[in-house]
Parts: C-alpha cells; structure tokens; sequence
C-alpha cells in the first residue's frame, strides 16, 4: 500500500538504519496459503460471514496482511476493513500478537516458524456488485472484501479456498475446481479476488456450446425459471460468437452468470470479472431487452478491461485508487459493442439499436459538457454535477464515430473491429496494458497510417459537440432533434440495495428551494413512488401539462424520519434526437451501416 506517511517511514529508515534497506529485504515468504469462508444457518442468524486464512512462515519477522479497498471494474473506494469485527490470529493453539499498522493492515508478529491462521466475521450486508450480500438463505460475496494479502511481498502466490456451508446448499463461482466438493484454488491472488461466489439456496444450471462450459445461477430459488430462463439460455449462446469474432479467442474455459433479482429494486447493475459477472436486477428486468444487453456487456468486459486493459490498471493495486483517462475504451467502447452484438447476434432488431442510440446522444446532450478523458478520470471522486458516469454513453459515441470513420477511409475493407484485435494481441497478449499512444497507434495501423490528432483534440481530450448529423450520413442515416420541456426537480440520484439515494443537489433548483438534502432517500415524488421502474417518465408525464408554479410533495427518508416536502414545478429544456434510416442513402452509405451492424468488412 503507498501512501505519503509510508513513503517519508521507508525514506526515514533507508537513511538511518545500518546497512542497505531495500523492498528485497523487507519481503516475508509465506507458503500454503488457504482460506475458509463460512456461511450457514447459524452465521445468516448473526448476519455474519465468517472468513479465515492460514498460511505457513518461515521466521518470526512479522507478516503484514491488507484488506482491499476496492473491487476492480467498481471505481471507487470502499474501504471493506471497516466490516471486520472480531479478529483474532493463533499459532499451534496459542494466540498472536498482532496490532494494525493503518487502517486496512494488520501486522502479526509470529512466535516462530510455523502455520498462523487468522480470523474474522465480516459483517457487511450491502446489495452491491462489488460489496457482499447477506440473506437468511443466501450470501454472496467478492474476494477483495475478505480475502487478505500479504502486503511485504507480491502476490503471485497460489491459494486454496474453501466453501463451508450447509449440506444441501449449493455453491457457484468461477474459480477452479480442486476435486474436493466446495474446495477451489487459483494460482495468484488477481485471479482469486476476481471470482465472486454465491452460497446458498438458488437455481444453478449448465450447458456446453463450442467446447466451453457456461453455468447461470439465479437468486432467490424459483424466481427465473420457464420461458425467461431458457431465453436467457439461448442469447447467451448467440452472443458469444459475434464477441470472440472480434478479438479472434474466447478466453475462458468456463463462464459463469451469477444473478440476484429484487422485487423492490428501481433499476438494476452489473459488475464484470475474468470468467463471470454479478448482476442485481428488478424483477422486471427478467424478459426484458435489457437483460440480455447487460449480460452482452458485462461478458464483452472478459476481453475489454479484464484482459485488454489501460497501463495504468496493470497490475491492479488494491491499496489505491488507480484512475486512468482511458475507461471511455474500457467502459464506453464496450458499451458500444453490447450494442452492436445484440444486433449482430440477431437477438436485437436494428430499429432498437438505433433507439439506443438516440438515447445516449440525448443523455450526452443533456449532460455539462465534459471531455472524455476528464470524465474517465473524475469518476473516482463522484461528481454530483451529472457527468460521473457520461464516458460510457459519451465513450460508446465516440466508438461508433471511430468505426464510422475507419470504414469510410478504408473502403470498408477495415473496422474498430481490427483495432480492437491489434491492441489485445500486441498489448494483453505480450503481458502489459495498453497506453493512449498504443491505442492511436492501432487505429493508424489499420488505417493506413492516417492521422487522427484532430479526433483526439476536439471529441477525445476536447469538449466539442460531436458532428452527428455527419456522421450518420455517412452510413445512411438521418437524425431528427427535437426540444422539449420537461419537469424537473434537480437532483442527482444513485441506486443501491436501500433504495434511491439523493447524491446532489442543483442550486436554485425546486428541490433546494423544497429543502430535499444530499444523503437523503428519495421515497415519492409527485405521489408516484420510486420503488416501480420507469418513476422518472412517470412524474414527467403527469406534470408535463401543468403550470409552472404548481405545487407538489416529494418524500424523503432523513435518518430515520420520513419527511413531506413541498416544492413548485419547473421546467428545463431537454434536447431529443431520433435515428432514421435514409430511402435515399447511397450504396456505398447502405453497404457502410450494413457492416458496421454485421461485422463485415471487404
């Protein structure tokens, strides 16, 4: 872990201690490292997860074990050490002295050589995709909430982890199997962590296509099944092929879809890992289009951002925040491939693609200008001002107008699709991560060595509008804008597994002059309550015909009061856009979108 106060203590003891200090000198070997991870009846009675680990040292120098303070793909910090309670460590039946060096470290200071294991419940109950989750039937947790590491030394050590539960419980994860039921293992810690699991009652299925083997497991047990569950089944099984098309591989030997579904949610997320992904959803998202587009995304990640990924994120250091200006590829260009795979995979008519779109150009449009790079950067600070989240939409944009202008110069004959395969055979697959220069260094290759410092000024690292009305010309369409008046009550809203948060609030607007405070948890608005989808158009429909002025309530939760505020109706101007094909586009624009949406080229 780095950090200013450990960096001024290494220079302090490089100066005045005898000798030579260096990291070689500091690192501790530990060897069989194992982990035991305890959910059943008793532990979902506590509300606890209990999680252990046992490791054997060589000496009595003192180990220094961390907790994570993020989970990859989720940029943010989450500092899990605040949810461990009760740790102790022993040594062949006796206690350790241990003590905690900051805030997620703990030191422990053997009697000897010897195996030393260390225990503690973990006590988070967060419905998060990077958090752990607690139900009295079901636990799912990530390794970077309780899987500790030893900080002195790297973390290519192999470990074994161990699932113990009840009998007739089941357990679902990426990790490898070891043959011994519920008893798995990895050979270094970044693949440990990056494999979530689930214990308990849920439905778990399987099916092998192309010689791989794909598992969904689906909580509360009974929730997916029939008709949605083998919908699932086969748009997992079509959108496969059009993703490892592009990178020209699938990387896994096993895929594994873990799903928990809310009757009370607002909306739904999803968090992408090496061999699976985590998604929390509505009930409504089950047979919906949204679903599959989520799932299309979230598997797309295995080659964008698991694999293929920024310099600045490889390898992960779980002990700091690593920001980077390149998640408009590693978010926005996958959010655009969801789109396109949906399309090209025959699971999403192109009319919807297009909607999309149209969708994500009105959001970027209503959001601060901002450039992507900056947007990629800030994310880890959560700006209130609406752009936390832009470079996915924003991102996916800028993909669709790089494969617009890739095809169009070569003729078709090349597409973003060559770039992406260029940079994860020449960066992932040589075991680094990617830099800008590699990147605009790929999409020259497959152009022919053409320029693209003006695209990278104004759209990439600048805060022009983006020249839509050009671009889908190009590919035979048209785009319609329209502007409308739309309620709005001015603020920033997160959702999470209490419900709706407040995150910001606009100055002046209805809701500051109404007293709704950031933190606060948004209950109804207008009458209409949040927990259904959809709350948002709701409450613009039934005031988008009355005066300005009129009064209406919002009710929040405070703490634990529940407040009746009062405010008055405003509007804002909202920008709209619709995507048409053009009767009238030319061969050469039809034959341009006709491979952006199939994937071929000349």
């Amino acid at each position: 872990m780095t950090n200013k106060f450990k960096l001024l203590g290494t220079l302090l003891l490089a100066l005045f201690s005898p000798g030579t200090l260096n990291q070689q000198s500091l690192e501790v070997s530990i060897t069989d490292v194992r982990y035991d991870v305890t959910y059943n009846a008793e532990n979902a009675r506590n509300g606890r997860l209990h999680v252990s680990m046992s490791f054997r040292t060589d000496s009595e120098r003192p180990v220094r074990l961390s907790l994570p303070i993020w989970t990859p793909g989720s940029y943010e910090i989450s500092n899990f050490a605040r949810y461990v309670a009760d740790f102790e460590v022993t040594s062949g039946g006796r206690d350790v002295q241990w003590d905690m060096v900051d805030f997620d470290t703990w030191r422990i200071s053997p009697v000897g050589p010897g195996v030393v294991t260390v225990s503690f419940d973990f006590l988070a109950d967060t419905l998060d995709n990077g958090m752990t989750w607690l139900e009295p039937d079901f636990a799912f947790f990530n390794g970077t909430n309780v899987f500790l590491y030893p900080e002195d030394s790297d973390l290519q050590f192999s470990a074994q982890v161990t699932v113990n539960t009840e009998d007739d419980w089941l357990v679902a994860t990426g990790m490898h199997s070891t043959g011994t039921p519920r008893t798995f293992a990895e050979e270094n810690f970044h693949d440990l962590v990056d494999m979530p699991v689930f214990i308990g009652r849920f439905d778990y299925d399987s099916l092998e296509f192309d010689d791989k083997l794909y598992r969904l497991a689906t909580y509360p047990e009974g929730a997916m099944v029939g008709e949605s569950r083998e919908t699932l089944w086969r748009q997992i099984e079509l959108m496969v092929p059009p993703q490892a098309a592009v990178f020209g591989e699938i990387p896994w030997e096993t895929y594994t879809t873990l799903i928990v579904f809310r009757p009370d949610l607002p909306g739904g997320s999803a968090l992408e890992h090496q061999n699976s992904h985590v998604g929390i959803y509505a009930n409504q998202f089950m047979g919906s289009p949204v679903l599959p587009l989520i799932t299309a995304h979230e598997m797309f990640h295995a080659w964008n951002v698991k694999r293929l990924r920024p310099q600045q994120m490889v390898p992960y250091d779980y002990g700091t925040a690593q920001p980077t200006e390149l998640l408009w590829i590693s978010e926005g260009i996958t959010d655009y491939y969801a789109n396109l795979v949906m399309v090209r995979s025959g699971i999403m008519p192109r009319q919807l693609f297009y909607q999309i779109t149209s969708g994500k150009i009105s959001n970027v449009m209503s959001t601060p200008a901002v450039a992507l790079e900056d947007a990629s950067l800030s994310t880890w600070i959560g700006p209130t001002d609406g752009t936390e989240y832009i470079y996915y939409d924003k991102g996916s944009l800028a993909g669709l107008m790089l494969d617009v202008a890739i095809r169009n110069m070569t003729d078709n004959r090349k597409s973003l699709d060559d770039v992406m395969r260029e940079i994860y055979h020449t960066t992932y697959k040589q075991g680094s991560g990617f830099t800008n220069e590699q990147w605009w260094r790929a999409v020259r290759n497959v152009t022919g060595g053409r320029r693209f410092e003006d695209f990278y000024e104004r759209f990439i690292d600048g805060r022009e509008e983006y020249p839509y009305e050009e671009v889908f010309e190009t590919i035979g369409l048209s785009i319609e804008r329209t502007t409308t008046l739309v309620p709005r009550l001015g603020i920033s809203l997160d959702e999470d597994d209490e419900g709706v948060l407040i995150t910001g609030i606009t100055p002046g607007s209805p809701a500051a002059a109404a007293g709704v405070e950031s933190g606060d948890r948004l209950l109804r608005i207008g009458g209409i309550r949040v927990e259904d989808l959809g709350y948002v158009r709701r409450f613009q429909a039934r005031f988008n015909d009355e005066a300005a002025g009129t009064g209406y309530e919002v009710v929040v939760r405070r703490g634990s009061e529940t407040l009746t505020l009062q405010a008055v109706l405003a509007f804002s101007e909202v920008s709209r856009v619709e995507i048409y094909e053009d009767p009238t586009a030319s061969a050469e624009a039809r034959e341009l979108r006709a491979g952006i949406l199939t994937g071929r080229t000349r």
